[in-house]
């Protein structure tokens, strides 16, 4: 035995190692590259080479949306924990309580209301890390509390969507919240407030089926897989090749199943106006705004369009840098 390189060198080795983050780099899910994650994060967790859109926090979407990061929390209230006492490989208290661990929050949906280009705006965001955003009782109070809050404040409701469908460990109360939450929509309709849904990666299952799909105006960002079955599924059901790109973002709205695909960077600016223009705020024309050769004073400008927003199949055309 070689006292000095069996002994003293991995020992040496150990005092001077040099501890490294878990999470210090991020890989593509498309490309393979290798990126520093602090440059994903201050990017909107868009990978800069790609432009490959990462699942987004519910808290960090908020920070993303509302004006100076500043917006006040809706209290939701409490609903019972297991209410059927479910058990799998784990208990489902066990496993509420890991993912409140995982991500800091009491369930799979938050809500909130600030400004948005100094629009108050009323947005939930449903948090795919969150046992994969399913609706269960809170998460389907939290949508409707929301959407009662934007009643009762005359904002516009704004949705992003994440979700695998409905929570099987609370069975027949998870799936009451799907006409429950079609309730709230048409209350938000009577109000004659736009709703504007955002179908992230992935919103599929029964969140597909109710809310995520009952909006004035259907926003997907690049790439997001949506559907009620997945691909995987209804190709082994009707044992044929499904299309390339089937149920992606970008198949969808060519075939007018959403209205428009924004890059993650435009969609606070789209939302903004689309919001302006279904509530009749003056829109401000920035092009238009600023004269050759120097600042100009802002121009609104009226849109023709009724304050009661559109049908859930209207396509609202922006500029082509929105698209």
């Amino acid at each position: 035995m070689n006292w000095i390189s069996d002994v003293v060198r991995p020992k040496i080795k150990t005092l001077f190692k040099r501890e490294v983050p878990e999470n210090l780099w991020i890989k593509c899910p498309d490309t393979g590259q290798m990126v520093f994650h602090k440059e994903v994060e201050a990017n909107l967790f868009v990978i800069p080479g790609s432009n490959f859109h990462l699942r987004m926090g519910a808290t960090d979407r908020l920070k993303s949306m509302f004006d100076g990061e500043r917006w006040e929390d809706i209290a939701l209230p409490e609903v019972p924990l297991d209410p059927l006492k479910f058990r799998d490989e784990k208990r489902y208290v066990d496993r509420l309580r890991d993912a409140r661990a995982k991500t800091g929050q009491p369930d799979a949906v938050k809500a909130g209301v600030g400004e948005i280009e100094h629009l108050p705006v009323t947005i939930a965001v449903q948090d795919f890390e969150f046992m994969g955003g399913s609706l269960g009782m809170a998460a389907g109070e939290a949508i409707v509390t929301a959407m009662e809050t934007a009643v009762s404040r005359s904002t516009p409701f704004v949705l992003f969507a994440a979700s695998g469908g409905a929570r099987m460990q609370e069975g027949m109360f998870s799936l009451m919240q799907m006409p429950r939450s079609t309730v709230a929509v048409r209350r938000l309709r009577a109000a004659q407030l736009p709703y504007i849904v955002v179908l992230t990666n992935p919103t599929t299952g029964g969140v597909t089926a109710s809310y995520a799909m009952l909006g004035d105006i259907h926003i997907a960002e690049p790439g997001a897989l949506i559907g009620f079955a997945g691909p995987r599924v209804i190709e082994q059901t009707i044992r044929e090749k499904l299309p390339d790109g089937f149920q992606r973002a970008e198949y969808l709205r060519e075939h007018g199943m959403v209205d428009m695909v924004v890059h993650r960077h435009q969609l606070k600016p789209t939302i903004a106006r689309l919001c302006r223009i279904l509530t009749r705020q003056p829109v401000v024309d920035e092009e238009a705004a600023r004269p050759a050769g120097g600042e100009g004073q802002a121009v609104s400008i009226e849109p023709a369009i009724p304050p009661h927003a559109p049908a859930a199949n209207t396509t609202v055309k922006l500029d082509a840098a929105a698209e």
